[in-house]
């Protein structure tokens, strides 16, 4: 990812925050027959000192992707969308907002048992709104068999590149911009908002 200093953060509390509020990635190795890539849901591990991400694979993605091999990629992608110039005080040229972070570190195979406690987790993560929550633990013989099938693994990250596109360059036109995101007609997108938000401080609808 280009290192453009006013978008790039060194946050690592942001990194987690992205992580959290999107748990879904792409999984991108170097192998010995080319580039692999995988997407999956992803969970960041509450407790641990750092960065570190819990997933798994279906079999045989873990053999494709020759994991804890050698390093690995993470892509998490958070808010992203199009912004109109018409948006703009006056005229120029439209451009992409977004927030995404590029993770670095070389996965470790986890235990059937490991596995069994991050796909139950993971389960969790989603059911546990549902009004009437169905989970791994409440048929696990079936679920067992079904793990069967998957390879769960660990990262913990020893890199990070992140990036907060959020037109930090055009403070002037930065509520004009979140209005837009919240209200507008064409490519409202209040996620990407809310992230505007937290860089802009709410600044004001002009």
């Amino acid at each position: 990812m280009m290192d453009t200093g006013r978008y790039a953060s060194l946050d690592e509390h942001e990194v987690r925050r992205l992580i959290r509020d999107n748990p879904w990635g792409a999984i991108v190795t170097s192998t010995a027959t080319g580039l692999v890539a995988s997407h999956y849901p992803m969970l960041l591990e509450e407790d641990i000192e750092g960065i570190s991400i819990v997933s798994h694979v279906g079999k045989p993605d873990d053999v494709k992707l020759e994991l804890g091999q050698h390093e690995a990629l993470i892509i998490i992608q958070g808010p992203h969308g199009y912004i109109s110039p018409g948006w703009y005080d006056k005229p120029d040229v439209p451009t992409w907002n977004h927030v995404t972070a590029h993770l670095y570190g070389v996965p470790e195979i986890l235990s059937d048992d490991e596995n069994w406690a991050v796909l139950s987790r993971l389960v969790h993560h989603f059911e546990d709104r549902m009004p009437h929550p169905v989970l791994l633990e409440d048929h696990e013989e079936s679920g067992r068999k079904e793990m069967a099938g998957t390879a769960g693994f660990r990262m913990r990250v020893t890199r990070f590149e992140a990036r907060l596109k959020l037109s930090q360059n055009r403070p002037q036109v930065a509520g004009r911009i979140i209005d837009e995101l919240d209200h507008g007609d064409h490519y409202s997108h209040p996620e990407l908002a809310d992230e505007m938000r937290r860089v802009h401080g709410g600044s004001p609808v002009e």
